[in-house]
């Protein structure tokens, strides 16, 4: 993996993952910044619920960590991020392939950061849209993280 940046190693990573090969995510892309990832899943044999569209548990895997992986990259090592809670929400049966997008601004960053300057811990909400490649509006997801600044070392 020489020659890679820490975001191309992670996708590589991630992709090896066994229960994201079993459910078929793939995850397209990662910017070298960590602010923007792009995740797909296809329907699958392996994927599919009794009714033959995309099982819950597939859609939310496919939203799960990549916030947290996200701001911990961005924040570094002075921040601890932890995943808190979440809540899906179906609105249409996956019949196709499927993707969500994740994007960091650099408005969120600051509010962080303003909002853990003192060591409070901060539960921002961020919600994120898993597509149809129609464009139709599958599932919305919210992942709340847990974030605070680490103390400093004396």
């Amino acid at each position: 993996m020489f020659g890679l940046s820490k975001a191309q190693k992670t996708r590589f990573i991630i992709n090896l993952y066994a229960p994201y090969i079993g459910a078929g995510v793939k995850v397209d892309f990662i910017s070298d910044d960590f602010r923007e990832i792009k995740v797909s899943m296809k329907l699958t044999k392996l994927n599919r619920n009794y009714v033959g569209t995309h099982f819950g548990g597939s859609l939310y895997s496919m939203v799960d960590p990549f916030y947290m992986l996200q701001l911990m990259n961005i924040l570094g090592k002075d921040y601890i991020v932890w995943d808190k809670s979440a809540d899906i929400d179906f609105i249409a049966p996956g019949k196709s392939k499927v993707t969500a997008e994740f994007h960091i601004s650099d408005e969120l960053i600051q509010d962080i950061k303003d909002k853990t300057a003192s060591g409070d811990k901060y539960l921002p909400s961020l919600p994120v849209n898993i597509m149809s490649e129609e464009g139709e509006l599958v599932a919305k997801a919210n992942k709340t993280l847990y974030i605070r600044k680490k103390p400093a070392k004396r």
